[in-house]
């Protein structure tokens, strides 16, 4: 029987020590392709000239850097042919404009000129509602047991109305984002949550609401859900399909970039929790 136990032991510590073994995988790495992170926000309050565009390129799974790109030609042209150029911060891949008008329900096109392929895409500026309220839950969450921050604005009826909602706090590494419509709340009062353990008296949370169209609330729902953040999906999760975001290539359209060009009005309000 000893001998038994002494032989099951090492088996035992043989299979823990396998555990710990580094497994590195051969990985296909695609063709790098351009990511444009095309966001324009104009935040109420402000006169949303100051905005950014940033391009970078995709890269190997083990790479811990993100190559950034450089010597492009970016500006986005509103519909009355008024022309916006944003200029690089030399070497960070960051685009900047400071004289940019925006317009709910302007309509605006981006053009990115890189490597000689022309990439273009065109969007309206979307409203978005005031936050009316905050309110603070100290039993919120499935077990009861979660500070739970809820938010508060009104839906305009009649339109339909698209919305992403973000949430930044210290206690998490990365923002907290959803998406909503307003099918079942057309014109009513409509609100979004965020609830977290760690969460303590002190604690700052950045609520953002998002105006968005429709386009955009799918495809943001599509990575929420792949990126885990509705619960379904995780790390190693396999997307439904190639995530395509509404930039076109001009020059070359098989060799389509990643990302998105949106224009959104936003809300914000910071929450200190009590």
């Amino acid at each position: 029987m000893k001998k038994l136990i002494y032989i099951a032991t090492i088996i035992a510590g043989l299979f823990a020590a396998s555990c710990e073994e580094v497994v590195n995988v051969d990985l296909n790495t695609a063709p790098p392709r351009l990511v444009i992170e095309a966001s324009i926000d104009w935040v109420k309050g402000t006169d949303g000239s100051q905005q950014k565009i940033k391009l970078s390129t995709t890269t190997g799974y083990y790479n811990p850097a993100i190559p950034l790109v450089s010597g492009a030609t970016v500006f986005i042209t509103k519909a009355d042919n008024t022309v916006f150029n944003f200029v690089e911060t030399p070497g960070t891949g960051e685009y900047i404009c400071n004289n940019f008008v925006p317009e709910v329900g302007g309509t605006y096109t981006l053009t990115v000129v890189y490597n000689g392929q022309t990439y273009t895409s065109t969007e309206t500026l979307n409203p978005v509602p005031d936050i009316t309220n905050v309110i603070q839950d100290n039993e919120g969450g499935f077990l009861n047991e979660d500070i739970e921050v809820r938010f508060f604005f009104q839906d305009e009826p009649v339109v339909e109305n698209y919305y992403l909602i973000r949430f930044d706090t210290n206690r998490l590494p990365y923002p907290d984002y959803d998406v909503t419509d307003d099918q079942f709340f057309d014109g009513n009062e409509m609100f979004g949550f965020f609830s977290q353990e760690d969460l303590t008296a002190g604690d700052v949370v950045g609520i953002r609401l998002y105006g968005i169209s429709e386009r955009y609330y799918n495809y943001m729902g599509i990575l929420i859900s792949v990126s885990g953040g509705d619960g379904g999906g995780g790390p190693f999760a396999t997307p439904p399909a190639t995530v395509r975001g509404n930039i076109i290539n001009q020059t070359n359209e098989a060799n389509y970039p990643l990302g998105y060009f949106r224009l959104s009005e936003v809300s914000t309000i910071n929450y200190t929790i009590q």
